[in-house]
């Protein structure tokens, strides 16, 4: 038995945690704790590289998927989903075979990593929609395809982000929801009417909604209202104050509802380096500004996130006047819906925590300490 204790962002008191066999075995009330807060660890379904780590540069390796969960424990997210983005159906092979393969040779990474989330590549052509997605590759939706990246992976890819408008489509998307296979609607143009043809036929979520669409859109109707409108979708968003304003944020927050909303960080490889130039293969020349910005120099267009997920729960905490619980259940129990239930702070669930510092005001949670089922994986 392992007793973790700390103080409960909700309740503001202090709580102890009993820990059996990975397990949440007991929660009670305790007078003398930590004086950090202890809160289940967070939860990333979409992290594409971080603090040099790239996962998308053509080239996984073992090496990558282990110094990833290590540098993730760093700042407190416990389970995360690597995101492959628009490739070569090689280039996906090949990084989906070594992320299973890291899987079976390491119990940190098998532990964090319940599944894989590839974005594209049947995604928008579209300049815009498309983002940094490479046009090259961008193809239609190929169920062949899809049953070779699970055949490599053994079955690993648990989420795949797609735009609803492309040919063959929906019947794409109730073949993988068939198979228990999230689908999320992103990089798109598509019109309402097809944004809920696709969740009528399966689709569940939105990726990074607000982002990932045409610069200039019609006031109404449009595919971000439709996404906001459709109660059959749960979107992601990404809280680091650079890819939604405050007002942005805060309103389409207030459209979803708390229930069917969740953070992502969506992390590239630039995320955590020092400021400067870097040349990319996706995004050419970025700049990574002293406040961590990263953009395509010269021009006011985003390359990439920057800011870790426990950054992004203090900012959405500012932006949208959110208590510090209810932005945390952004990161941990909501998204954790989408991955067997994890992220809730309840007997019998798994014992993923974190002990951090936070006052009115940060920009990001100081992780303190990190549990893995049950295991001290990180101390500050």
């Amino acid at each position: 038995m392992v007793t973790v204790d700390g103080i409960d962002p909700r309740s503001q008191k202090g709580i102890s945690i009993d820990i059996l066999d990975g397990t949440i075995a007991a929660i009670r009330p305790a007078e003398k704790t930590d004086k950090s807060y202890l809160s289940s660890g967070l939860i990333d379904l979409q992290v594409n590289g971080f603090r040099g780590f790239d996962l998308n540069a053509g080239a996984v390796t073992e090496k990558i998927m282990l110094s990833l969960c290590e540098e993730l424990l760093s700042v407190g997210v416990t389970t995360w989903l690597p995101t492959l983005v628009t490739a070569s159906e090689s280039a996906i092979l090949q990084a989906l075979e070594v992320i299973a393969k890291s899987r079976d040779c390491h119990r940190l990474i098998a532990e964090m990593v319940p599944g894989v989330h590839v974005e594209g590549p049947s995604i928008s052509s579209m300049d815009g929609p498309r983002g940094a997605h490479p046009l090259a590759h961008v193809r239609p939706p190929s169920m062949a395809e899809f049953e070779r990246w699970q055949k490599v992976s053994g079955n690993l890819v648990a989420m795949v982000t797609l735009a609803p408008e492309l040919e063959g489509s929906i019947d794409y998307i109730k073949a993988l929801s068939a198979k228990g296979i999230l689908v999320a609607l992103g990089h798109t143009a598509a019109t309402p009417d097809e944004i809920h043809a696709a969740a009528a036929a399966g689709a569940s979520l939105s990726t990074h909604l607000g982002n990932g669409a045409a610069a200039v859109l019609p006031r109404h109707p449009n595919v971000i209202w439709a996404q906001l409108a459709d109660d059959r979708l749960t979107a992601s968003f990404i809280a680091d104050g650079w890819h939604l304003s405050a007002d942005t944020f805060k309103a389409m927050l207030r459209a979803k509802g708390m229930e069917r909303a969740f953070l992502v960080s969506d992390m590239v490889a630039l995320a955590g380096m020092p400021a400067g130039l870097y040349e990319q293969s996706i995004g050419g020349t970025v700049e990574v500004s002293p406040e961590g910005r990263i953009g395509v120099a010269g021009t006011p267009y985003l390359a990439g996130a920057s800011l870790p997920l426990s950054a992004n729960v203090a900012i959405a905490a500012e932006m949208a006047s959110l208590p510090l619980a209810d932005a945390l259940l952004l990161a941990t129990r909501n998204p954790g819906r989408f991955v067997g239930g994890r992220g809730g702070l309840d007997v019998g669930a798994r014992a993923d925590l974190i002990r951090f510092d936070w006052s009115q005001g940060d920009r990001a949670l100081q992780v303190r300490e990190v549990w893995v089922r049950g295991e001290r994986a990180f101390c500050r």
